[in-house]
C-alpha cells in the first residue's frame, strides 16, 4: 500500500490517522487525517522566493468541504462549491491563527494551506480536526515552521470534560472551546461558554492542551517515518546595518519619551512618531533614503514596537497614559434611531458602534445549507467595518473575514442570553462601527445588549466584553494590559477577547503574536478581565438598567397558536391557497411549522385587528362540526338532488333537496336557493365512515299544521335511494383530522380520492 500512516487514540479511545505518500504529492506537503468516516485532505504549497519588499508572512488558509463527501448536492443553480460559507471562513481563520505565529519571522514567501473535507460523518465535527491536518502537512514538509501546533475541541457535557466530543454528545455541553497549542505553549482559544468561571476555563485549557501535546508527538513520530524532510534554506530580507544601527540611536530614546506622554488622542500619537522619523530622515541624503525607503520603514517600526514595550514594562504606563488596569471613559445612548426596532451607541474611548436591533418572524429566519452544517438560525449578529472608522479611504470589497469573524464572537457571546425557547422573533442584531481603535468586536457586545433590552426583548443577563493584552520581553518580564488600544493590540504579544455576564464567561477569543502562553499569564488575563467586565457593566447599566416591558408600537406582534398535526395542511392549502388568502385578507404574516404531534402557527402584524381576524380565520378551519348545531351557511354549488352547504371554511355538506322544506319539492329551481346565497341549516349527521355531513333547513322552519309524514318506501326502492343522502355525487368532506376528510389536502385514501358522478343531461335524479 502506498503512504505512510501514524496513529493515535484520542482521551476516548477512538483513533485518529495520519497518512502522507498517498494522495497529492505534488504539493510541498500533504496529508490525509482521517476518524471514523471522517478524512480531510490537507496541501500546502509554498513558493521558492518572497517577493520584492515583502516584510510580511503572506500566508492563505482555506479550508473548503466538498458536498459530495457528506452524498448531497450543493443548493442554488450552480450546483457546485462555490465562495466559501461562513462556517468555512470560521475554520478558515482559526487554522490561520494557530499557524501564523509559527512560521520564521523573516520568512516572507507567498504560502498556501488547503484543507478540504473529502469524507464526511455526520456525528464528528470536523472543525477539530482541520489544524491537524494542516500543521501536519507543513510538518513533513520542507516549509520552515516552528511546529508542529495541532487543535482540539474540549467540551462540558454533564458536568465531565470531553475531548473532541460527537455531534450527538454536543447537545448537553455548557462549554464550547476550540483550543490550539505547541507541545509547550497554548496560541489560539476561541469558543463560548453559559456562564462558566475563570477556575473552569482554565482547567478546560489545560485538559486540551494534554490531548493536543499527543496529536503533536504523533506528527513529529510521521516525519521520522519518512526521513525527517530537510527544511527548506531562504533569505527573504536584506539589511545596512549601519543604517539600522543609525536609527536605532537616533530613534530609540526619542520613541520612548514620546510613548512616555501618555497622549490619548491616536492621530496625535501617529503624528508624533512621524515627526521623529521625518527628522532621521533628513541626516542621510534623500537619494539613499528613498532608495533604502523600505528597509527604512522595517527599521523604524522594529525600534518603536521595542521603545514602546519597554516604556510599558519600566514604567507601567500606557500609550495613552492609562494605567495597566484602567478602562477608556465609557458613554452610551439608547434609542438613538426613533424607526429602528431598538438601538444603541457604545463608545469607549476612540471605538464607537451603532448598533440596531430588528425582530422578523420565522419567514426571516437564516436557512444553513452547508454540507455538514444544515438547520435555520433565528438569532443573526452582524458586525460592519467600514474604512472610514479608522480614518482611512479604501475601496469597498464587500464582506471581509475580519467581518465575519468578530460578528461571530459576539454572536456567541450574547446568544447564551436570548430566550430563544420563549421568544418568537427571528432577531438581527447589526453593529456598525463608526470610530475604531482597539476592542471594536468588544463594543458590539455591549452595544448589542443595550439595543436588545432598547428593543424589549427579554435578555436573561446583560452582557459585556473587554479584550485584554499583553507585553512581555526576553527575560521573562510581562504585563497584562486591560482594554487595549489599536496599538497596543498592534506592537504588543495577545489579543485576548473575553465576555460574559456577572455570573460567568460566555465567549472567548484569544489571538497571539509569540510562540505560547503559561497558564499563569492566562489566569491573570482572565481574572483582570473580569474585573473590567463589571467596570462596564456598571456602566451601560447606567443607561439602561433593563430590558423595556414592552416592543415599540411599530413592532410586529407574533401570538403562537398551537393545532393538531393533522390540521396543518388545511390551513396551507393546496399550494399554499388557503394561507396565503388568509394573509392577503387579514394583512397578517403567518408562518407555520410542524413540530411533533402538533403545528406551531405564528402569526405576526403591527395591529392588534389583523391578528385577531388571522386567529379567527384558522379557528373556524380547524373547527369541528357538532351533530345538532346551527350555522348559517353559503350555497356553494347546486345539484338536482340538493345543494352544497359550505358550514365552515373548507367544510361543505348536503342539503338534500327533501330537507329544504317541508313542503314537496320537485326541483332544485323550485326551491328558489341560488349558489352564493346564505341560509341557515342544521347539521343532522355525520357519517363516521365518509365523513359526509348531513343538513337540513326544514328542522328550522315551523311544520305546517296537520303535515303527515310521506309513505317511506322499502329498500331499493328509487324513492329510497332519492331520499338516503349517500350520494357519490359530492363528498361533503372537512378539513382536519378524526372523521372529516381535506378536500385540499390530497392525502386521500384511493376510495376516497374516487371522482364524483355527475349526471348526465338526459338522466334525472331519480336514475342516479
Amino acid at each position: 500500500m502506498l503512504g505512510t500512516q501514524k496513529k493515535f487514540q484520542l482521551p476516548d479511545g477512538r483513533e485518529v490517522m495520519i497518512e502522507t505518500g498517498k494522495l497529492a504529492k505534488q504539493a510541498d506537503g500533504s496529508v490525509v487525517v482521517k476518524i471514523d468516516d471522517t478524512m480531510l485532505l490537507a496541501t500546502v504549497v509554498s513558493k521558492a522566493e518572497a517577493g520584492e519588499n515583502v516584510d510580511f508572512m503572506p500566508l492563505t488558509v482555506d479550508y473548503q468541504e466538498k458536498y459530495a463527501a457528506v452524498g448531497r448536492f450543493p443548493g442554488g443553480f450552480f450546483k457546485r462549491e462555490a465562495r466559501p460559507s461562513e462556517y468555512e471562513i470560521l475554520i478558515s481563520r482559526l487554522i490561520d491563527r494557530a499557524l501564523r505565529p509559527l512560521f520564521p519571522s523573516d520568512y516572507h514567501a507567498e504560502t498556501q494551506v488547503l484543507v478540504t473535507l473529502i469524507s464526511g460523518d455526520h456525528n464528528v465535527l470536523p472543525d477539530a480536526y482541520a489544524a491537524l491536518a494542516a500543521s501536519a502537512a507543513l510538518t513533513v514538509s520542507n516549509v520552515p515552521f516552528n511546529g508542529p501546533i495541532s487543535e482540539c475541541r474540549i467540551a462540558r457535557i454533564n458536568g465531565k470534560f470531553v475531548v473532541n466530543p460527537t455531534v450527538d454528545q454536543m447537545d448537553n455541553a455548557d462549554l464550547d472551546l476550540m483550543v490550539a497549542a505547541s507541545e509547550k505553549d497554548i496560541n489560539m482559544v476561541e469558543g463560548e461558554m453559559k456562564e462558566v468561571s475563570e477556575d473552569v476555563m482554565i482547567e478546560a485549557l489545560k485538559i486540551a492542551h494534554e490531548a493536543i501535546k499527543v496529536q503533536c508527538r504523533a506528527q513529529r513520530e510521521l516525519a521520522e517515518l519518512i526521513g525527517s524532510p530537510q527544511k527548506r534554506t531562504y533569505c527573504h530580507e536584506k539589511h545596512d546595518a549601519e543604517l539600522k544601527d543609525n536609527v536605532w540611536k537616533f530613534c530609540y530614546d526619542k520613541f520612548y519619551a514620546a510613548a512616555k506622554e501618555g497622549i490619548a488622542n491616536k492621530h496625535l500619537r501617529s503624528q508624533k512618531i512621524k515627526e521623529i522619523e521625518t527628522a532621521f530622515l533628513a541626516t542621510i541624503p534623500a537619494e539613499e533614503a528613498s532608495e533604502k525607503a523600505f528597509m527604512l520603514g522595517s527599521y523604524f517600526h522594529d525600534c518603536h514596537k521595542e521603545a514602546v514595550r519597554k516604556m510599558m514594562l519600566n514604567e507601567q504606563v500606557r500609550l495613552d497614559g492609562r494605567k495597566m488596569t484602567e478602562i477608556r471613559p465609557i458613554w452610551s445612548e439608547v434609542g438613538y434611531l426613533p424607526s429602528a426596532h431598538g438601538s444603541a451607541i457604545f463608545t469607549r474611548g476612540e471605538t464607537q458602534s451603532l448598533t440596531t436591533v430588528t425582530l422578523g418572524t420565522k419567514l426571516d429566519e437564516q436557512i444553513i445549507d452547508g454540507a455538514v452544517i444544515e438547520g435555520k438560525n433565528n438569532f443573526l449578529l452582524h458586525y460592519n467595518f467600514p474604512s472610514f472608522s479608522t480614518g482611512e479611504v479604501k475601496p469597498n470589497r464587500g464582506l471581509g473575514r475580519r467581518e465575519v469573524g468578530h460578528g461571530n464572537l459576539a454572536m456567541r457571546a450574547l446568544k447564551p442570553m436570548i430566550p430563544l425557547e420563549d421568544n418568537p422573533y427571528t432577531i438581527r442584531v447589526v453593529s456598525d462601527i463608526l470610530e475604531s481603535n482597539g476592542s471594536s468586536s468588544m463594543a458590539t457586545v455591549c452595544a448589542g445588549t443595550l439595543a436588545l433590552m432598547d428593543a424589549g426583548v427579554q435578555i436573561k443577563k446583560p452582557v459585556t466584553g473587554i479584550a485584554m493584552g499583553l507585553i512581555t520581553d526576553a527575560s521573562g518580564k510581562w504585563a497584562v494590559l486591560s482594554d487595549i488600544l489599536g496599538d497596543e493590540d498592534h506592537l504588543g504579544d495577545m489579543d485576548f477577547k473575553v465576555c460574559g455576564t456577572k455570573d460567568g464567561i460566555t465567549a472567548c477569543q484569544m489571538d497571539i503574536k509569540v510562540d505560547g502562553l503559561s497558564y499563569e499569564v492566562l489566569a491573570k488575563a482572565l481574572n483582570q478581565a473580569k474585573d473590567g467586565r463589571m467596570h462596564i457593566m456598571d456602566k451601560i447599566l447606567e443607561t439602561l438598567s433593563a430590558p423595556r416591558e414592552d416592543y415599540r408600537p411599530f413592532v410586529p406582534r407574533i401570538v403562537q397558536m398551537c393545532i393538531p398535526k393533522e390540521f396543518i395542511g388545511a390551513v396551507i392549502g393546496t399550494g399554499g391557497k388557503v394561507i396565503q388568502e388568509m394573509q392577503r385578507n387579514t394583512g397578517a404574516q403567518i408562518a407555520i411549522e410542524e413540530e411533533g404531534e402538533f403545528g406551531i402557527i405564528d402569526i405576526a402584524a403591527a395591529n392588534k385587528d389583523a391578528i385577531e381576524a388571522a386567529i379567527e380565520q384558522i379557528k373556524a378551519i380547524i373547527a369541528v362540526p357538532e351533530v345538532g348545531m346551527v350555522y348559517q351557511g353559503k350555497v356553494k354549488t347546486l345539484q338536482q338532488f340538493g345543494a352544497f352547504i359550505e358550514i365552515m371554511p373548507g367544510k361543505d355538506g348536503l342539503l338534500h333537496i327533501s330537507e329544504i322544506d317541508w313542503k314537496r319539492i320537485e326541483t332544485i329551481e323550485e326551491s328558489g336557493i341560488k349558489e352564493g346565497d346564505e341560509i341557515e341549516v342544521k347539521l343532522l349527521s355525520i357519517d363516521t365512515k365518509t365523513g359526509k355531513l348531513k343538513l337540513s333547513r326544514k328542522v328550522l322552519l315551523p311544520k305546517p299544521e296537520g303535515y303527515v309524514e310521506p309513505e317511506r318506501h322499502e329498500r331499493g326502492d328509487r324513492g329510497d335511494r332519492r331520499s338516503s343522502g349517500g350520494y357519490r355525487d359530492r363528498g361533503s368532506f372537512s378539513k382536519g383530522g378524526g372523521d372529516y376528510r381535506d378536500r385540499d389536502r390530497g392525502d386521500r385514501s384511493p376510495r376516497q380520492f374516487e371522482a364524483p358522478r355527475k349526471p348526465s343531461d338526459t338522466q334525472s335524479s331519480d336514475t342516479l
